[in-house]
């Protein structure tokens, strides 16, 4: 049996050669799924150094209890997760995002001067379940919508996450297509948010979800993460970077 650890899944770095051939746009790399604070703190958090429409890329979505939603990137907003998921975010910021692991299962995430934000994870029959059938399903099935419907519908229950998609719309228009072929839980995690503490991981008390992208109800790693965007057909333009720019500095 095959013994997967987060972080030496995380460093096996993805190379442009690695990205399907098709003329969709493409990432991979890894990414805390998501991690809710009974506070009202939502955190989530993408490594993608390789992406087929520019630089690859570190971010930090951060939701305040009262709702309200902020990407950090390292890299101009259109490039990174605001090119998706920018019409329904307050505040897009292009900063340094840093994450440095402490051992196999142990990482602290940086946004210098705004986030502080410790990971611990661990495994659970039903990650381990999810992880020996993701990784060996081929390609083709992770473009199959029906295959992709009942995997959402399946693993949502069995990780005690709430509603999952792994398909659907993004927030400006976009499809997407997600691939997460390894899981592990966020066991425990403390983070500070411009100094505040975040308090302790929980469920919201309403689940939150931009578009068709439901954010998990516990705390989820994945690593070999591909996510795939099928179609741009109702996609505007992307606004450009000295636009979003001085919107954050009005904000």
């Amino acid at each position: 049996m095959t013994i997967y650890q987060p972080q030496s899944s995380a460093e096996a770095t993805p190379t442009l050669a690695d990205l399907p051939e098709d003329p969709a746009e493409h990432f991979a790399g890894y990414a805390v799924l998501g991690l809710p604070f009974t506070s009202g703190h939502y955190l989530a958090f993408r490594d993608f150094p390789v992406s087929s429409v520019g630089p690859g890329y570190r971010s930090v979505w951060h939701r305040t209890p009262g709702g309200d939603w902020t990407i950090y990137a390292n890299t101009a907003p259109e490039f990174s997760c605001a090119r998706y998921f920018g019409a329904a975010v307050q505040h897009t910021v292009e900063t340094d995002v840093d994450i440095q692991w402490s051992g196999p299962f142990t990482a602290l995430i940086t946004v210098p001067g705004v986030i502080d934000w410790r990971l611990q994870l661990g495994t659970s029959a039903a990650t381990s379940m999810l992880t020996a059938m993701a990784v060996r399903m081929p390609e083709s099935l992770w473009r199959n919508e029906l295959v992709l419907r009942a995997m959402g519908a399946f693993a949502g229950p069995l990780l005690n996450a709430g509603k999952m998609l792994v398909s659907g719309v993004v927030p400006n228009g976009q499809t997407f297509q997600a691939q997460p072929r390894q899981l592990w839980l966020v066991t425990d995690s403390q983070a500070t948010i411009l100094g505040e503490d975040a308090g302790q991981p929980g469920a919201l008390e309403v689940q939150d979800h931009l578009a068709d992208f439901w954010l998990p109800q516990r705390g989820l790693f994945g690593a070999q993460v591909g996510v795939r965007f099928p179609s741009t057909a109702r996609a505007g333009e992307p606004e450009p970077a000295s636009e979003r720019a001085g919107k954050n500095q009005a904000a």
